[in-house]
């Protein structure tokens, strides 16, 4: 008896209907994109004087933008000579506040060639909150600087120091050596009362491998 009773439970279940099986639907994967507050600003402005000129270098920056917390200017300007220079001190200024914290982004290097001079473009980039009131807005450049290479220490800047130690009455006396097959500038004579120490401080001041501004361009970023 069991026996049949367990013949008949298979065959209602062989001819039962088939239980469908819900499907599954995978969600759609959506590409993730940065977010952007929309309170942040944008914006873009032209300079009404955007050459500025000082210490025999002309600066350009032609235009100004805010996007979001960032303010960038493209900057371009003359090279003295073929070192590797740079801008070393810059400042944003908005509100009465100033900012002297800023990034640089190298855009183009055009070396000086048959008497013509090189020019540097950057783009500056300042910081700032989102609602910063950028009305009156004022970029200052205070100056750029030199990295020398090696060999132009001899060729390039040891003439117009030693001249300069000549023209302040101080003793240091400067020559180009030839050191393991590098010429190497170094101090031969320094005065009796100065150190080493004191001596090279003075031979590798800022002030021999920079070259001070101010170069001043004003914007209003106000949308």
């Amino acid at each position: 008896m069991k026996k049949l009773v367990l013949i008949l439970a298979v065959f209602l279940a062989a001819c039962a209907p088939a239980v469908e099986q819900p499907s599954v639907v995978l969600p759609i994967l959506a590409t993730a994109t940065a977010y952007i507050d929309p309170s942040y600003p944008n914006a873009q402005v032209e300079l009404a004087a955007p050459n500025q000129t000082a210490s025999g270098i002309e600066v350009r920056m032609e235009r100004a933008s805010v996007e979001g917390k960032n303010v960038n200017a493209d900057v371009c300007f003359t090279l003295p000579d073929p070192s590797d220079w740079g801008i070393s001190s810059a400042s944003l200024n908005y509100a009465g506040t100033v900012l002297q914290e800023y990034g640089t982004t190298l855009v183009s290097v055009q070396e000086p060639s048959n008497g013509v001079n090189g020019l540097r473009c950057d783009t500056l980039t300042f910081v700032v909150p989102p609602d910063a009131d950028l009305t009156n807005a004022t970029i200052i450049i205070d100056a750029i600087a030199a990295t020398p290479r090696q060999d132009e220490y001899c060729s390039v800047y040891m003439p117009k120091i030693q001249q300069a130690m000549l023209e302040r009455g101080i003793g240091i006396v400067l020559e180009c050596v030839d050191v393991n097959g590098q010429v190497t500038m170094q101090l031969m004579s320094i005065p009796p009362e100065m150190t080493q120490q004191q001596a090279e401080e003075i031979v590798y001041s800022p002030e021999f491998y920079s070259v001070q501004g101010p170069w001043t361009f004003s914007f209003n970023l106000a949308q």
